[in-house]
């Protein structure tokens, strides 16, 4: 079974909203509060409580600042104090990681050097203490994977340091370039900079909730009030980590190249990791007969097997599909046979033996070798075999 968080962002998400929902998980707070001390940052206070958001029950977060002035911090001085801190090298690591999501958000919005950039919002306490948070709690529940709702932005303009700015900020929306995000017209900020690199940077994919079974539902709950509840939903679930191996295919159709290329190009393909590959017979239009070359491979090797297939023949396109494949346990066993040294192919189904053969070209060495039949070599290989072997 897999762990794996998914966070349902339909109606906001902020840094407090993030820590609440992951609290809300069940996970202790006394160690939580314990861990957040190693940062050494001072001038604040940390309330937990529970409330209610249109009668749904949340975990409320909140940082109260001692002095409501905020200390200006840049880049440089966040980074020093979250690596002076003695908090793990995992914690620190992602930390940095989303505070410079914001850093060079905002140095793209003020067209500003990110060093030169001063967060009167991200280098206040609060944000401080949401960010390294956050990637405390992640590392506490250390799920195997993290998934990502789209993101659903408001609409509108917000007050800021400048004046009115229109929704999602300009920082929000620079960073949640290149994921998926939708808006539902909820006038409003549902989409803070810092939840938005937060989740940026936790996010292995932003899908729809996969097949799953849910162990535990959170609810975080956000200081504002819309249309819609303002709350951050997110499932502790397992997934049954399936048996069966995911492979690719390639496809392309070819009627214009000559039958001596294949034998060029087969032993390229399986040299670069191909799992498998045939051809196929096939009438194209025109009436014109050709051939359709399929190659089983894996993700890793895709990209090399393409471009292997477009230089080596004649076709302008690919076709790729993901399929499921089911294997038999494999052992290869080496036989000590009459005709000397052999290796034989074993197969199990759930720890049985249902099949076993001698090697093709073993036999055909052989065949050549001792001058006799191969069909001779692979019977008495077998026979032997189930002596000695089995």
């Amino acid at each position: 079974m897999e762990d794996i968080l998914y966070f349902e962002i339909n109606s906001g998400i902020s840094g407090d909203m993030t820590i609440a929902s992951l609290l809300d998980l069940g996970v202790n707070q006394d160690k939580f509060l314990k861990k957040l001390k190693k940062l050494n940052l001072a001038g604040y206070e940390i309330e937990i409580s529970t409330v209610q958001k249109n009668g749904i029950t949340a975990t409320d977060f909140k940082v109260i600042l001692e002095n409501e002035s905020h200390l200006y911090r840049n880049f440089n001085d966040i980074k020093k104090l979250i690596n002076q801190s003695d908090l793990s090298q995992k914690v620190k690591d992602l930390s940095i990681n989303i505070f410079t999501k914001v850093a060079a958000a905002e140095a793209k919005v003020h067209n500003k050097d990110i060093k030169e950039v001063h967060f009167h919002e991200v280098g206040a306490v609060d944000s401080i203490v949401d960010i390294v948070g956050a990637a405390i709690l992640v590392e506490m529940i250390n799920p195997d994977h993290i998934y990502v709702s789209p993101v659903s932005l408001g609409t509108g303009f917000i007050d800021a340091a400048h004046g009115k700015i229109p929704v999602p900020a300009p920082a929000t929306i620079e960073i949640l370039k290149d994921i998926p995000v939708y808006s539902t017209g909820v006038r409003g900020e549902l989409v803070t900079p810092t939840g938005a690199a937060i989740i940026k940077s936790l996010a292995e994919k932003f899908i729809e909730l996969p097949e799953t079974e849910i162990a535990k539902i959170a609810y975080g709950a956000g200081k504002k009030d819309f249309e819609i509840t303002n709350l951050l939903r997110v499932y502790q679930v397992k997934k049954k980590v399936k048996s069966k191996k995911k492979l690719l295919i390639l496809e392309t159709n070819i009627d214009d190249m000559s039958g001596e290329i294949y034998s060029y190009l087969f032993p390229k393909l399986f040299a670069a990791g191909a799992k498998d590959v045939y051809l196929s017979n096939i009438m194209m239009k025109k009436n014109r007969p050709a051939q359709k070359l399929t190659v089983l491979t894996t993700e890793k090797e895709r990209k090399e097997l393409e471009e292997i297939i477009f230089r080596e023949t004649t076709t302008l396109g690919i076709r790729r599909r993901e399929v499921e494949r089911s294997c038999l346990e494999r052992k290869y066993l080496e036989l000590d046979s009459t005709l000397g040294k052999a290796t034989i192919k074993a197969a199990y189904y759930e720890g049985e033996l249902i099949k076993y053969s001698p090697e093709y070209e073993e036999c055909k060495e052989i065949a050549e070798r001792e001058r006799v039949r191969l069909q001779d070599v692979y019977d008495l290989l077998k026979k032997e075999a189930a002596e000695k072997l089995f």
